[in-house]
């Protein structure tokens, strides 16, 4: 259903004043402008509009700058999702999660100021090599496990992870980038579908109401893609697909390494409360052996 623009003007406006990431009690500051940025390539283009290289011009900081159209924000009638995206990531301060600095708006756009993530896309790494070796997808595994109990502990459900939404740090390091479909529930518990149909958990096709569990399923269908460079439950038709994810239909290739089979089964659960724990996935053997994860050395002062 479409939102007649006019009604929706105040209701984005509403929702940019609402999601302010800076905290209050800081002295007021002039409003950023796009004329505080040197403007660069593109890095990637949306639904919504498209991410840029940028500079600011007094301090030369490079930061990744994200154009949205307001206009198609309100066409499609995401002003509050748009608004929970900014008020989740901006409290977000994680090594391994993609930081939101701040935003900005002018007539017709939002500027979102994003860390710039020099390496890219994970999607576009898969792609180029297919699969990921133990070493490099047990590093993203520990990177990610840590990184989602940071957000369960702050009642945030990411709902979306994929390979599309991982951007790369200047050392490799993983980030959370795309927090679209997050949610900040206090009771962890909710009954949207959403997500990507190959990442979907039963508990979501069947319409029950989920918890922060099913971030433990997505990470699990995450490791099989990255060592087979498809995910599990990958099938000619939807309806295929969701009958093989409701009845755990998981074939391993030979070559999968036992460890992470292992890792693998124990993520892919159908009962959510069976899933292996985050504090779990830290300490298992698979990624304990081959995990090479380094910690930027921000991450020691991030509060």
């Amino acid at each position: 259903m479409e939102t007649d623009a006019s009604a929706s003007a105040p209701l984005l406006q509403t929702c940019l004043q609402a999601a302010h990431p800076e905290q209050p009690g800081q002295p007021a500051r002039r409003p950023l402008a796009i004329q505080d940025f040197d403007i660069g390539c593109p890095l990637g283009k949306g639904k919504f509009g498209s991410v840029y290289l940028a500079r600011l011009k007094e301090s030369r900081f490079i930061v990744a700058l994200k154009v949205l159209f307001k206009s198609q924000i309100e066409k499609e009638g995401v002003e509050h999702q748009l608004r929970r995206e900014v008020e989740i990531q901006a409290h977000l301060h994680h090594p391994n999660i993609l930081r939101l600095y701040n935003y900005f708006h002018d007539t017709r756009r939002v500027y979102l100021i994003l860390e710039y993530a020099p390496r890219g896309e994970l999607y576009k790494e898969l792609l180029r090599s297919h699969t990921l070796d133990e070493k490099r997808t047990a590093t993203i595994m520990e990177e990610l496990a840590d990184a989602l109990a940071y957000c369960h502990a702050k009642k945030v459900i990411h709902r979306d992870i994929k390979p599309e939404n991982l951007l790369l740090g200047f050392r490799g390091e993983v980030k959370i980038a795309d927090f679209g479909w997050s949610v900040h529930t206090p009771s962890l518990r909710r009954k949207t579908m959403c997500g990507t149909l190959d990442y979907l958990p039963p508990e979501m096709i069947e319409g029950r109401t989920y918890d922060e569990k099913v971030d433990l399923w997505c990470i699990g269908v995450l490791c099989y893609e990255l060592l087979v460079g498809s995910p599990p439950f990958e099938s000619a038709s939807h309806s295929e697909t969701y009958r093989r994810i409701l009845k755990v239909d998981v074939r391993f290739p030979p070559a999968m390494p036992v460890g992470a089979q292992d890792l693998i089964s124990r993520l892919l659960r159908f009962q959510p409360g069976e899933r292996l724990p985050l504090s779990q996935i830290l300490v298992h053997p698979w990624v304990k052996a081959h995990s090479r994860r380094v910690l930027p050395p921000c991450a020691q002062a991030a509060p």
